[in-house]
């Protein structure tokens, strides 16, 4: 968790996340945030270096919109490599036992039943 001292806690608005970048990608965000309302009570926010979903608990998604594409990261304790949804895993850097999933939100039919799976176990992880 940061703590309000830490310079990566840092508030950056959504407004400036989305500066300068096409209509479609702030829509397809949007769209993504409905499908995690649907799924639970989520809070977003952006920071320095991203936009984060949490529950009450704990970031479960992890943002940054692109010039055509939204960047997203999933982290969960298990890797998800025999999927279509997610581009890369990886093991995550901080030597935990937890991997990051990388979804890239190109249109809004992109976040389909097997997304919205994979997002409803993010929150069930975090909840």
């Amino acid at each position: 968790m940061l703590r309000e001292s830490d310079p990566r806690s840092k508030s950056r608005s959504l407004a400036d996340w989305f500066k300068d970048k096409p209509i479609e990608i702030r829509n397809n965000f949007n769209h993504f945030v409905k499908q995690y309302k649907v799924i639970g009570d989520v809070t977003v926010r952006g920071v320095k270096n991203m936009i984060v979903i949490s529950t009450k608990r704990k970031g479960i998604a992890y943002i940054v919109p692109r010039k055509s594409f939204i960047d997203i990261v999933f982290p969960f304790e298990t890797a998800y490599s025999d999927t279509l949804c997610f581009h890369k895993v990886v093991q995550n850097s901080a030597g935990k036992k937890e991997f990051n999933h990388y979804f890239r939100l190109m249109a809004k039919e992109d976040v389909n039943e097997e997304v919205k799976g994979y997002m409803a176990e993010a929150y069930r992880r975090g909840a």
